[in-house]
């Protein structure tokens, strides 16, 4: 019966996935959620979606909230494409609920840095800076069943505001995480993100002045503009690794494997590798590319190309607060991810578990 429910839910998600309209490509917004401000996962691509556990699993695969054993809190910054002045800014929390369940909390900002405010009559700036907040909640449940089916689901509040102009949504998360093999050196993940509610801008930035159509009046009428909805990027994350133990005595190596469709842009392929030593040095690798977008190749524009151009890379060090027991550690963890333009993005991250 589990297996049954398993793949009842991931025919489900594949299903919910592919009812958009693909010819949509381009035209979603709140793209801040398909940004990643945790450092581990970020070195691996987020190509990690079969065995993502505790806080980042929030951001990747709801489902793997329950397989972290304890509690955990998690800090993360990003210097998003290093030179634009841009970062991001996450925290979350996550603890076991009963036997089998576990709730985490998240929060993420982005900061644009100083935006100088500019008008037809000042095109070289006012004087003044442009507040923009860029934030999303998180609030996830996540079940295991006897450690070899762990699902979730994630509620998300999306909020983006400017002093005078602002937009507010909903959208959902939900995963499935799967584990096999003598030693659950197998694992598959499936997740479908961002199912939501349409946006739209409102405020007093979107008013205008027009002339009063009643020639004896002396006034002008302030009409309100109507702005076009927009969607969320959905997105469906499909990914299995499989963990080689034994060769080494306290080692590790996780080959895995993923792929990502969306409905907004193009799809992806990646693949990554990751390396412990005692579950306290962790080094990452990964690779990922956009399908059917090769840059530089015929008939593509360069602002086609993808933003990332493949490669990432992470190391992280884990450290036990008792003597033997990793269950109660501190960890850091740095990341890099290459793109076409600009100088990278930089994730550094610290976490807390007991």
């Amino acid at each position: 019966m589990k297996k049954i429910y398993f793949f009842a839910l991931a025919s489900l998600l594949w299903a919910g996935a592919y009812a958009g309209n693909p010819d949509r490509q381009g035209e979603a917004g709140a793209t801040q959620l398909l940004m990643n401000p945790w450092a581990p996962s970020a070195g691996l691509h987020t190509l990690n979606t079969s065995y993502v556990s505790g806080v980042e699993a929030m951001r990747l695969n709801p489902a793997g909230v329950s397989r972290f054993a304890g509690t955990q809190v998690m800090l993360g910054y990003a210097n998003y494409l290093q030179g634009a002045d841009i970062s991001m800014q996450a925290a979350g929390v996550t603890s076991k609920l009963g036997k089998n369940g576990a709730l985490g909390f998240s929060v993420m900002s982005l900061d644009f840095g100083d935006i100088a405010v500019t008008t037809t009559e000042q095109p070289e700036g006012t004087g003044a800076q442009l507040n923009l907040s860029f934030i999303n909640v998180g609030l996830t449940y996540s079940h295991r069943f006897e450690n070899k089916v762990s699902v979730g689901i994630t509620l998300r509040g999306v909020s983006e505001a400017s002093s005078d102009v602002s937009s507010f949504g909903f959208a959902i998360d939900a995963g499935v995480q799967y584990v096999t093999g003598e030693y659950e050196e197998f694992k598959f993940g499936l997740s479908l993100r961002n199912l939501g509610s349409r946006m739209s801008y409102g405020g007093q930035a979107l008013a205008t002045t027009a002339p009063n159509p009643d020639q004896s009046a002396d006034y002008n009428l302030t009409l309100q503009q109507r702005a076009a909805s927009f969607e969320m990027p959905s997105v469906l994350n499909i990914g299995a690794s499989y963990d080689f133990l034994g060769a080494i005595e306290n080692q590790r190596v996780t080959l895995m494997a993923n792929f990502t469709a969306n409905s907004f842009s193009r799809d992806e392929l990646g693949a990554g590798l990751e390396y412990a030593f005692r579950e306290q040095f962790t080094a990452r690798l990964g690779y990922r590319t956009d399908l059917d977008a090769a840059a530089g190749s015929e008939g593509t524009f360069a602002d086609e190309s993808p933003l990332y151009n493949g490669l990432s890379a992470g190391v992280g060090v884990k450290v036990p607060l008792r003597r033997g027991d990793l269950s109660r550690s501190f960890s850091i963890d740095y990341a890099f991810r290459n793109t076409r333009i600009y100088n990278g993005t930089h994730n550094i991250g610290i976490s807390l578990g007991f």
